[in-house]
């Protein structure tokens, strides 16, 4: 059974007419979840507030009350690229605490993995403030809740944009592996092969630089290189998927060349990293054409319920051997 999350108060976050991050890119997710008649092989489960203790795992309290205070304001700008509205605070904690939710439905087995469509989205936001159109780290609250019970965390991050935000909370923590697939060059800016966690974290941060353009072998080589001996080496006991699809090739604001089909295949593989059932959870980052995030939805959900459907093929033709070899070397692999 699929846990799906998709709480209509998430379009209340208001970022602007001509914003790519608006409502409607929920609306296209529904589309896609519609279109596979959902009602026999899920259940949806509504979101929860997280509480100021689970966010402060990961960001600090002088931002919470900032951007509180922003919020209780009627909102504005928290950089150049990301907006808060007057509702943005209470949508971003219940998307901050979907994540929760399910991990405790999860743990009741009432599933065998989850879906959340989520907005805002959250793997750039930092510690300290957001930016990249998050506002809260939705994949870290989490994942730090998950090892404060004990748990051992794979976040793999496959949005074109790297997760410098995501990064940045676990650099330094043993029990989160945090794995990214990102165009390079490409905003942030961040997410260099040689960027490998620090301290006791050394080595729990691996990034896998693309090249524009890379298809969805390039993908599949890297998981077959370097994330499944890496997960394998490091044993998780969850495995969080960070899910941008603005790797589409349609997607107005990257240049990689995935199509819908291809998530099928990420997911597949991100699946079989999982120990067991119903430890598996997926969370809605980037994708900014339409069409293609609703594609893109259907391919993955269909795929986490057991029966890939694709409303594209797969692609072929960029595996970058270069670059997983410096991966693979980096990290001992």
């Amino acid at each position: 059974m699929l846990l799906v999350t998709m709480d209509v108060r998430f379009q209340d976050h208001e970022t602007g007419l001509s914003h790519p991050e608006h409502p409607s890119r929920l609306q296209a997710v529904r589309r896609g979840l519609v279109q596979l008649g959902l009602d026999d092989e899920s259940v949806q489960i509504a979101a929860r507030l997280a509480t100021r203790r689970e966010l402060e795992r990961v960001h600090t309290a002088e931002y919470l009350d900032s951007l509180e205070h922003i919020c209780a304001q009627g909102g504005g700008r928290i950089d150049v690229d990301t907006v808060a509205s007057a509702r943005s605070w209470e949508v971003a904690s219940y998307a901050a605490g979907a994540g929760l939710a399910a991990i405790e439905r999860l743990r009741a087995g009432d599933g065998t993995a989850a879906l959340l469509a989520l907005r805002p989205p959250g793997h750039h936001a930092v510690r300290a403030h957001g930016m990249g159109f998050c506002l809260m780290n939705n994949i870290a609250i989490a994942a730090a809740a998950l090892t404060a019970l004990g748990d051992r965390v794979v976040i793999i991050d496959w949005d074109a944009h790297h997760g410098n935000g995501t990064q940045e909370i676990f650099e330094a923590d043993p029990n989160v592996l945090y794995v990214s697939l990102h165009q390079s060059p490409l905003y942030p800016g961040t997410g260099s092969i040689h960027e490998v966690g620090v301290g006791l974290g050394r080595g729990a941060t691996i990034n896998i630089e693309l090249a524009p353009g890379t298809t969805g072998d390039g993908y599949l080589a890297a998981f077959d290189r370097i994330i499944e001996p890496a997960c394998a080496r490091f044993a998780p006991d969850w495995v969080l998927i960070s899910a941008g699809f603005d790797a589409h090739r349609a997607d107005p604001l990257t240049d990689m060349g995935l199509s819908s089909g291809d998530f099928a295949d990420l997911t597949a593989r991100a699946m079989a990293l999982a120990p067991q059932p119903g430890r598996v959870m997926v969370l809605l980052e980037g994708g900014y054409d339409l069409e293609a995030l609703e594609h893109s939805v259907v391919a993955t959900a269909s795929t986490l319920m057991g029966a890939a459907h694709r409303p594209e093929r797969s692609t072929s033709g960029t595996v970058d051997e270069g670059v997983l070899d410096r991966v693979s070397h980096i990290h001992g692999l």
